[in-house]
């Protein structure tokens, strides 16, 4: 009778074993499809980067401390999602300037935005900053790039997204984009600090006044996701 119950007892183990083992293939069967349709859509869909273009920088004021800067700029930015089947969430998107790899405005966070399918969006945030601090050397060659009637600066933007297909949202994603900003003397804009001494005793600028900083044409930007 022990050997009978000790027989039925194994095969009852036997059996919830090979339960289990089937249970576990089956969840790994099925992961193993979910995960290779994610791979053919992807595959399929693959979304290709946004396309950014910076329309204009406004550069509004600039004051050069010692060695400080102050700038009020507003700058307008177009992006594109060239996909036809796969949409864009811009889940964060911070945008700056800079001057020689320098930041000389504050990052501002533009809000949370859904790009459709070959939708072209557009923001025309106002950045400034207060007093930043850079080295002595961009400080002089800002001024030396004023009094010469062109600077160069770089209008960045740092941010994530994800890609929408369907109902399905994809993971969060790096962003990266630099846009290159020529601008050339026009007429007079406000200049405060050092700055303004140099060109007062120069004799090229009024008390306060240089020439004003105009952006020359619309460019492409380096997109990197």
């Amino acid at each position: 009778m022990r050997f009978i119950g000790k027989e039925k007892h194994h095969k009852r183990e036997h059996h919830l074993r090979r339960c289990c083992g089937g249970l576990a293939a089956c969840i790994l069967a099925l992961v193993l499809v979910v995960g290779f349709v994610a791979l053919v859509v992807y595959l399929a869909l693959r979304p290709s980067k946004p396309s950014f273009y910076l329309q204009d920088l406004q550069l509004r004021s600039i004051d050069l401390g010692d060695p400080s800067l102050s700038a009020t700029a507003q700058v307008t930015l177009a992006a594109r999602n060239p996909n036809d089947h796969v949409g864009v969430h811009y889940r964060r998107l911070d945008v700056f300037v800079t001057y020689r790899d320098e930041p000389v405005t504050v990052p501002v966070s533009l809000p949370p935005t859904y790009q459709g399918h070959r939708d072209v969006t557009i923001w025309s945030p106002v950045l400034s900053g207060q007093s930043v601090p850079v080295a002595r050397y961009v400080a002089d060659a800002m001024r030396q790039d004023i009094a010469a009637g062109y600077v160069a600066m770089q209008v960045k933007v740092d941010g994530r997204v994800k890609w929408k297909v369907g109902s399905w949202v994809s993971g969060s994603y790096h962003l990266f984009v630099s846009c290159p900003a020529m601008l050339a003397s026009a007429g007079p804009m406000p200049l405060g600090g050092a700055a303004a001494a140099a060109a007062m005793m120069n004799g090229t600028a009024a008390a306060g006044t240089v020439a004003s900083l105009k952006f020359t044409q619309p460019t492409g930007c380096s997109v990197e996701v």
